[in-house]
């Protein structure tokens, strides 16, 4: 299998965390559970016949006419054929940071997949894809994505100031600050800064810290530490290991035992097992 990442530099690498590259990934199993990061992406196909697979929850449709999607800001699991999966491309953007090369709101496209071509129309998106094909090696598909993501990217853009704030606080101590106080400080009541933190991160505040809350809980099942539930519910600030389990099974549409059992490397897919 090949598998490529690349962290591009600035401007380009404040929006955008990496780009990355899969290349004959031909798992055993069909259909993988993709857990919610909060975060928006953009995925070229990369086969001939251009068809990706995705779906809600258990239901599998195929579409995304250009062969390239957006896949919003997720709050809940989706579902991915593995079948579709084997000559992908995609670009994972930093909370937040796909804003400025989106035509719209970031919160319309929570928990929604929407043709690229819908947004940046569909023969630019067809020409860019064509020139992705024609790029003979892995390192030249990422600098073709690259030059037309900064080509896209509108020129002298920065975040709105009290959305950058949160972001930094919510990083930088998840859970340690209320709400309350990262809006108090930001200068706006609470209504306009949900307003602009939706429209620019793709959730609302609060729902975004829950799925970062989550993904933490991923990454220590994933450290390989010996676990003890109780205590990760303390460690990532939930009340107690009910509402640990609850928001887990929330966010992913099952437990952490069997997270624990069926989870692979790649943290947020989880196979599912017909």
């Amino acid at each position: 299998m090949l598998h490529r990442l690349y962290s591009p530099p600035a401007p380009l690498g404040h929006f955008v965390e990496l780009l990355w590259l899969y290349e004959g990934f031909r798992p055993p199993h069909s259909k993988e559970r993709l857990l919610p990061t909060g975060t928006i992406e953009i995925v070229f196909d990369l086969r001939e016949d251009r068809i990706l697979t995705y779906g809600r929850h258990e239901k599998m449709q195929p579409f995304y006419l250009s062969g390239s999607v957006v896949c919003g800001a997720h709050s809940e699991f989706f579902v991915i054929d593995t079948s579709s999966q084997d000559a992908v491309l995609g670009v994972h953007f930093r909370p937040g940071g796909a804003f400025p090369f989106l035509k719209l709101p970031a919160g319309e496209l929570h928990n929604e997949h929407v043709d690229l071509g819908a947004l940046w129309g569909w023969q630019e998106v067809r020409d860019l894809r064509e020139k992705l094909l024609r790029a003979a090696k892995p390192e030249q598909k990422l600098r073709v994505l690259e030059r037309a993501l900064v080509g896209k990217l509108r020129e002298g853009f920065e975040r709105h100031p009290a959305v950058a704030y949160a972001l930094r606080e919510f990083d930088a101590a998840p859970g340690a600050r209320t709400m309350a106080e990262v809006t108090g400080k930001t200068g706006f009541s609470a209504r306009r800064f949900i307003d602009l933190f939706e429209k620019e991160v793709g959730l609302t505040p609060k729902l975004f810290c829950r799925v970062q809350r989550f993904q933490k809980v991923l990454h220590i099942i994933q450290s390989g530490c010996a676990m003890d539930w109780a205590e990760i519910a303390l460690t990532c600030g939930y009340y107690d290991q009910a509402h640990f389990i609850h928001d887990f099974r929330a966010f992913s549409g099952i437990n952490p035992s069997t997270y624990l059992t069926a989870h692979t490397p790649h943290l947020n897919h989880v196979p599912i097992l017909e």
